[in-house]
């Protein structure tokens, strides 16, 4: 009996950990974020494509002839990877990496007719996820929302320009703070 009773403590503490009324919009945008991540990652899987090569393929889709550095940039990702993404990429033929004019060490990235052709193939799979995501919000309050989070994107983007502007980095994630070390 006891048992059981200790159970329905842990059930009733993982409801409580469960609940989203009391977080902060920016773990509720995490949570979110995340959900949508892996809603879209298990459609790509179904076709060969990971998460994180999709992230490069919606760029290249917009503008190809970038560079690794350029494609780090604009992902917001590091530099190795991206590398790991396009030589993967690469070997499945789905882009292909050319050197342009005098610099022989800097290499573009152009994409395949595959890599163009897979567009019509996996977008629809990212409106599908994103139809999900918002299944049961009424349109109006929809465009509401987005025009919400463009907001906050364009306030965040202020406060790390501001704070670049007085010296300010965001710490490598395997960085470690000055306490941290003994």
């Amino acid at each position: 009996m006891n048992t059981l009773k200790q159970d329905g403590e842990m059930r009733g503490e993982l409801d409580d950990l469960l609940s989203y009324q009391q977080e902060r919009v920016a773990h509720l945008v995490r949570l979110c974020a995340r959900g949508f991540n892996r809603s879209l990652a298990r459609r790509l899987a179904t076709h060969g494509i990971t998460f994180g090569q999709w992230i490069y393929l919606r760029i290249l889709w917009k503008r190809e002839g970038l560079t690794q550095r350029d494609l780090s940039e604009v992902a917001n990702l590091t530099a190795p990877t991206t590398h790991t993404a396009l030589t993967k990429l690469e070997k499945l033929g789905i882009i292909e990496r050319r050197t342009l004019g005098s610099n022989k060490r800097r290499q573009y990235t152009f994409l395949t007719q595959k890599g163009r052709d897979l567009q019509q193939v996996l977008e629809p799979l990212a409106i599908e996820a994103n139809v999900v995501a918002l299944n049961g919000i009424p349109e109006e309050r929809r465009e509401r929302l987005r025009e919400d989070l463009i907001t906050i994107l364009a306030n965040l983007a202020e406060d790390e320009a501001r704070a670049e502007a007085r010296g300010m980095r965001v710490p490598a994630t395997r960085s470690e703070f000055p306490e941290e070390r003994s």
